[in-house]
């Protein structure tokens, strides 16, 4: 007999947020799931104005706003839609300055049990092979 399915793909993760989080989607659709799948998710972040800083830059909180949300699809990438999994812990370090384009979010989990999920994520401007960021995440699983 065939496992069956937990995971989201990335048109299921796109599906769910409009539905469960539309805050995602509320000032434009700047971030993007390009593909997810057994515990790993990209995204991609356009560079609108209001994510820029001065000196023409994604600005720390964008950037952490799509680590945290590429670790999310990484999450239901693996176990599914569960509305209630939650941001325990993000630390993000900021390793060199990104340029005014769009910004990729490789997201994977490390560790998967049954309350907590442990992942990292890789940020980097598209077209560059130098991380930007790098954050790692717990969330927080309910039971389900």
């Amino acid at each position: 007999m065939a496992k069956a399915r937990v995971g989201m793909s990335a048109a299921e993760i796109t599906l769910f947020w409009e539905r469960e989080f539309p805050q995602v989607y509320q000032d434009g659709r700047v971030i993007e799931v390009v593909a997810a799948g057994d515990g790993r998710a990209t995204l991609r972040m356009e560079p609108a104005p209001r994510l820029l800083r001065p000196g023409g830059t994604i600005s720390g909180p964008a950037m952490f706003t799509l680590a945290d949300l590429a670790m999310y699809a990484a999450v239901l990438s693996a176990i599914g839609p569960v509305a209630l999994a939650v941001t325990t812990n993000l630390n993000i370090n900021f390793l060199r300055r990104p340029a005014p384009s769009p910004m990729l979010a490789h997201a994977r989990i490390i560790k998967l049990g049954s309350r907590l999920a442990v992942g990292d994520v890789e940020m980097l401007s598209e077209g560059e092979s130098e991380m930007a960021a790098h954050a790692t995440s717990t969330y927080s699983i309910p039971p389900h």
